[in-house]
Parts: structure tokens; sequence; C-alpha cells
């Protein structure tokens, strides 16, 4: 039989059906790292709505009565330009929602608990590929209801019988949160069975880095947490839709109170542990030390996530509760501050007498380490219930959770990204972007969250719409517009950032360990092929074990043996 030669057209044809193929696996892949990077690509994006929410409410607070014609008539519905109280309410709710539950839980265990768990332990993957995809794409129809939801404006927190007055976006956000759940919990099932069952040959509990034990801890908080959030989500969408009274009517509004924060004063810690791991590393890394006390840190990681479950009666001081369970919750409220001690204590000690590098990742390390301390402090405050009434309900409570979610989580964040940029991508991001992008968002950060504190104590409430209506507030007016300036810089340096990240693509390849690293994904090429090592790894030794700190020797590959 002769052959046929084939034309240019299906040579196009062909060619143009392997390219789709490509990228339909790409989108749908199961590789873990593929999955990382989509969760970490989603949740930027939902930054930078979340942020503008922000600087929407800061804008009001400061001039509330400007006119702003152009974002009022398109986007506010008001002739005058003015926001109006219900909007303003939407405007809260949506930023709570979108930077707690579509950034910073998402970048913190979707996109580095996808990527670094696998590679840090010496897995090909996750134990359950396909439910971890499954994991990331139900986050879409999670997308879909956060945007049919606008209009919700019962807070983040959705406390009854307030959330059962609000219509259908109110049911669309109870819904968004509940697919987010599921999400979490999907993933959690995961890390867990993975750190447990696939650690490669030597990589023993007390050889796995800070950050794969931060994640582990993290993923059984979320898989012990989640169920109830869920269960109560999907109890207040059958008060919504079925009639029934578990929050409304007959039910118990506080109800929902206990069940909310059961989870999500652990989703603290599910927001704050995986960035306390990845500081714990970067900083070792760039102090060329071993980290000080590593068995301290993990103890320390148990600790606060065990403690975590104890403590969240503290949001509810104001609610009414017997003083003896308010003491009961303050006192494990101040308890958990001596783990979070350790752990400062270390970080400064790993640092001390080290020959430190003060590269992008290791300054927004440090900053993570000095804002965590300011929030903790902060919070040690309000674990007082006596001053928590008085300070429960103002911007103290801004100030001080904003210095332990993003003076924390996304400074932390920041040091991640740009440390394992080079891993994901096979090149560096630029480093003098990187510094000014560190100092414009530091400084901003501060200007902007610090005075809020001095808001606070002048007895600043939270979630009012227009300063100017209130005769006892007209003093807080100009540190008010200090804040929204200061706010509006820091947005603008996240700029730098966003140019600096995806024009980072385009740049020269790195090596696999352009750090010097001693962890183990750095023992893998840049970016890691399909199933991360060229042969099976074997641990010889764990990531803080090398003897003399400053040499370049001393950070060999793990499956490299002595």
């Amino acid at each position: 039989m002769s052959s046929i030669p084939a034309t240019g057209a299906s040579l196009d044809h062909a060619h143009s059906s392997r390219l789709r193929a490509s990228i339909l696996s790409y989108i749908f892949s199961v590789d873990h790292k593929v999955i990382g990077i989509q969760f970490l690509i989603s949740a930027l994006i939902w930054m930078l709505f979340g942020g503008l929410l922000a600087l929407a409410m800061r804008w009001q607070l400061a001039w509330p009565a400007s006119d702003m014609p152009v974002l009022g008539r398109w986007l506010f519905g008001d002739q005058a330009g003015q926001i109006s109280p219900s909007f303003y309410n939407a405007l809260f709710t949506m930023h709570g929602t979108v930077m707690t539950f579509l950034v910073i839980i998402p970048l913190l265990t979707g996109a580095f608990g996808n990527y670094l768990i696998p590679l840090m332990i010496g897995a090909a993957d996750m134990a359950f590929p396909r439910l971890n995809a499954f994991s990331y794409w139900i986050m879409w129809p999670a997308f879909f209801c956060i945007v049919l939801s606008w209009g919700a404006a019962a807070g983040w927190t959705s406390y009854p019988p307030l959330a059962l007055t609000h219509g259908d976006a109110q049911t669309w956000w109870l819904a968004s949160l509940t697919l987010i759940g599921v999400s979490s919990l999907a993933g959690s099932i995961n890390y867990i069975t993975t750190v447990i069952a696939m650690r490669a040959p030597g990589m023993n509990w007390m050889r796995m880095p800070m950050t794969v034990w931060a994640l582990f801890v993290t993923a059984i908080l979320q898989a012990l947490a989640l169920p109830v959030l869920t269960a109560a989500s999907v109890m207040q969408l059958s008060d919504r839709l079925a009639g029934t009274d578990f929050f409304a009517g007959e039910g118990q509004p506080l109800l929902w109170q206990h069940l909310f924060w059961f989870y999500s004063h652990p989703a603290v810690y599910v927001m704050i542990l995986p960035a306390m791991g990845i500081v714990s590393d970067v900083i070792s890394c760039f102090a060329r030390k071993p980290l000080f006390g590593y068995v301290p840190m993990v103890i320390a990681t148990v600790a606060i996530g065990a403690l975590g479950f104890l403590v969240w009666g503290h949001h509810m001081f104001t609610s009414g509760m017997n003083p003896a369970v308010g003491m009961a919750f303050a006192l494990a409220t101040l308890l958990i501050a001596v783990p979070s001690g350790i752990k400062t204590f270390n970080w400064i000690a790993t640092l001390w007498g080290g020959a430190i590098q003060f590269t992008t990742p290791m300054l927004f390390a440090i900053s993570f380490v000095s804002m965590f301390i300011i929030g903790g402090l902060s919070g040690i405050y309000l674990g007082a219930s006596t001053l928590d009434v008085f300070l429960h309900d103002t911007y103290f409570i801004v100030a001080h959770f904003h210095y332990a979610l993003f003076g924390g989580s996304v400074m932390a964040i920041f040091a991640g990204i740009y440390y394992w940029y080079p891993k994901m991508f096979g090149r560096t991001m630029n480093e003098t972007l990187g510094k000014w992008h560190f100092v414009l968002t530091f400084i901003f950060f501060n200007a902007t969250f610090f005075p809020m504190h001095f808001l606070g104590l002048m007895g600043f409430p939270r979630r009012v719409p227009d300063v100017a209506l209130y005769e006892s507030l007209n003093g807080t007016l100009p540190i008010n517009a200090f804040i929204t300036i200061s706010a509006m810089g820091m947005g603008l340096a996240q700029v730098i950032f966003a140019a600096n990240f995806f024009g980072s693509l385009f740049g020269p390849k790195t090596g696999a360990n352009p750090w010097h690293a001693n962890t183990l994904e750095w023992s893998a090429p840049s970016p890691p092929p399909h199933g991360n090592f060229v042969t099976p790894p074997h641990v010889y030794r764990g990531p803080y074990e090398y003897s003399v700190p400053g040499e370049e020797s001393d950070f060999l590959p793990q499956s490299q043996a002595p």
C-alpha cells in the first residue's frame, strides 16, 4: 500500500489539535505543581479585587462628603457620587470575605501547600491527584457564587438575625462559603495522607522542614473544624430556603456565633501557621544557620494548633456569656501566647550571629516577625475580657487583625513567592524591584494600620459609613484621611510586585538552587518535571542538621549522601 503525503492543511490541523490538547491538559492537570500555581494566580487576582474594595471603604471614611461622580454613577448608583450605608456594608462584607476565604487561605494552603508538600518530603505527587484537582476546580463555582452574592451586607461573619433579613445575595454568599469549605476539606485530607504515607526514605518526622510541619498541622485544623462551619452554613441556608428555625424564629442566633467561630478562630491559625513555617525556612536559609530550637518549634506549632480550638469564645465576650466562661476563654487566649513567644524567640536566635543575607525574601520574613510581635501584643490586651468590652467593636480590633493577617500572613506570602519563584518558574524575580516593593509596602502598611490603634482608643467604631454624622468623631477625619492616603500608597506599591512577577517570567533562567538552600525541593530541577525528581531521593539528614554555619558546602541537597 502506498503512503499518502500529508498536506499543509492537515499538518496545521494536527498541530492545532496537539496545541489545544496540551493547553487543556495543563488547565485540567492533576500535577500538584500546576494546581498550586493555579491557586496562586487565582488568589492574586482576587487580592487585587479585595484591595480595591478596601480602598473604596477608606475613601468614604476619609472624605464622606466628597463627590465621586464617576465611581458614584457607575458603581454606586448614586447621582451625588456618595457611598450609601447599605453599599458600604456590602463593601466591608465582600472585602472581609474575599481577603479571608479567597486570598489568604487559598494562597497559604492551596498554593504553597499543593506546590511544596510533595517536593519537600520527596514524593512524586499528592496521594490523591484527582481529589487535588477537584479541590481547585470546586473553587470556581464558589467564585461565581461570590460574584452573585454582591449586595450581601451582613458582614463577613453573617450573624443572624441580621443575615436572615437579607435577600438572595446572602443566600449566594452562604453557598460560596459551603463550596469553599468543601475545597479546603478535600485539600486537607490530601495533605494529611501525603505527609503520613508518602515521605521519602529517611524523611522521618523530625527531619521534615517547618513549612511541612506547619501545613500538616493546618490541614488537621481544617479537617476537624471545617465540617462545623459547613454544617452551620447549611443550617442557615435551610433557615432561609426551607423555613427551619436553627437560628431564626424559635432558634438560637448565638448558636451561629459559636459554630462560626469554632472554625473561624482556628482559621486564624490556618492563616498564620503556614506563614510561620515559610518564615522559619526563609530565615534559616538566609541567616546561613540551622533553625534554632527545631524540636521546640515543632512542639509550639502543634500546641498552637491544639489551643486554637479552645479560644473561640473570646470573639463573643460582648455577647452576654457567663463571666466564668469568659474567664476560661481569656486564660486560654493568654496561654496561646506562650508557644507564639517560643517561635518568636527562636527566629531571633536563628538570626543572632548569622551571616545574614538581606535578600527580598529575607526582608519580608524579618518584617513578618516584627509585625507579628505588634499584632500579638495587641492581641494580649484583647484577650482580657474586661478590656475587650470597650475595644471589641472599635478600630483597635481592625488594627490588631490586620497586623496579624496582613503584616503577618501577607508579608510571609510575599517572602514565599519571592523565595520559591525560581523553583516554580525557573527564573528569579528582580531583586531591585523586589526591595522597592518591600520598602514601600512596609512603610505604607504601618502608616495605614498603626494609627488605627489610636482610633480604637478614641472609641472610633467599626462599620460606620459616614463619620460626619457623628459629632464626637469629627476629630478623627484627619487621621482617617492620613490612613486612606497611606492605603493608596500601599496599593500602588503592589503594582511593582505585579510588574516584577509577570515580567520575570521572561527573564534569564536560573539554576536548580539559586539560594543555596538546604531543603529537599531544591535538589529537584527548576522547574521540576512531572514526578518531581529525576531519581527517587533518599534523605540522609534533615534541613537543619548541618554543622558549620555560613559555608556553601553545608547547603548540599539532602538526597546527596554525606
